[in-house]
């Protein structure tokens, strides 16, 4: 297996930048636009993501956060030797931009100029739990590895239907071009490794459903959801490896944040013992978050890893040395 390290990539945003709601509001055309779940920083879950990357990555290199201009979290250190800030117009034209859609920006990430051939995807919601090498996402044949629950829609689904879903139809319909015969395989939230040659080979395949893609300020529902599209082709194509379903329930868990305290604190007590590796805190606040969800949520972040991180402001004495895990 190989020894070298990955970069990591994460997408960011919070809406509490001045003047940023503003933009939102001058581009958005109905309720899913302007979708405060997608743009709420109201945990600070990347600080606690790069908390537990220190802790449990030793295969890591360079960190970017790629976000809008002139987004940075407060909180983290610019300085920082393994961090690069990537702001939306470095990887994407003018007339597209300002971008609302994380579907188009992550079609752009391989493009980032730098980055290791192979890098691994984490949404800022992405938490590891426990320590990982480069075995959890690269098989021993060199093949990567990728998670996956259920099946993808067999059928577009109606117009009503959120973009996200409707994003999973279109992958299917792109997938039945080159495999026809059955159900592919559904996506599963956590973090994901991407090669930068298979990302551009994908949007030469479909190039229109991309373009598109890239187009659309906000998510729209003729886009396509490269994090899902990406891993099922290859594995339908036999060049990445399906971790399979009992495997993936013993690693991976999503947990939507509900307004509702004691579900919250139940299901993240559950998951704390059940001995995941990967978890993906999805904001369900909705546009009232009750404030006692959200602080307790906060606090329990803060025990599961209290202490700061190199990427922290004020933190940084001497940055260690990558430790690759064979």
């Amino acid at each position: 297996m190989s020894g070298e390290g990955f970069d990591v990539v994460y997408m960011w945003v919070d809406d509490r930048w001045p003047g940023y709601a503003d933009e939102v509001g001058r581009y958005a055309q109905d309720a899913h636009d302007r979708n405060p779940n997608r743009t709420r920083d109201n945990l600070e879950t990347l600080k606690f993501s790069l908390r537990s990357l220190e802790l449990y990555a030793p295969w890591r290199r360079t960190v970017y956060i790629v976000t809008c201009r002139p987004q940075c979290p407060a909180w983290l250190d610019r300085g920082h030797p393994a961090l690069r800030i990537v702001h939306h117009d470095e990887i994407k034209p003018a007339d597209v931009l300002p971008t609302f859609n994380s579907f188009a920006i992550q079609s752009c990430l391989h493009e980032i100029p730098g980055l290791s051939r192979r890098f691994v995807c984490f949404d800022d919601d992405m938490l590891l739990m426990g320590p990982t090498s480069i075995g959890d996402f690269v098989a021993h044949d060199g093949r990567i590895r990728y998670d996956f629950h259920g099946h993808l829609p067999r059928r577009r689904p109606s117009r009503p239907a959120s973009p996200w879903n409707a994003a999973l139809a279109n992958n299917a319909a792109l997938l039945d071009e080159i495999d026809p015969r059955g159900r592919h395989p559904g996506f599963a939230h956590g973090p994901k490794m991407y090669d930068t040659s298979d990302c551009a080979e994908l949007i030469k395949r479909w190039s229109a459903a991309f373009q598109r893609t890239r187009r659309s300020r906000f998510r729209a529902h003729d886009n396509v959801a490269m994090e899902a599209l990406l891993p099922q082709y290859l594995v339908v194509r036999g060049r990445a490896s399906a971790v399979g379903t009992a495997a993936t329930k013993r690693r991976a868990a999503y947990l939507g944040l509900e307004n509702i305290e004691p579900w919250n604190r139940f299901w993240l007590w559950r998951i704390e013992r059940s001995g995941i590796k990967f978890l993906t805190l999805n904001d369900n606040f909705g546009p009232n978050p009750n404030q006692l969800a959200v602080r307790n949520a906060r606090r329990k972040l803060e025990a599961l890893f209290p202490a700061a991180s190199t990427y922290e402001v004020g933190v940084r004495s001497e940055v260690p040395a990558v430790k690759i895990r064979p």
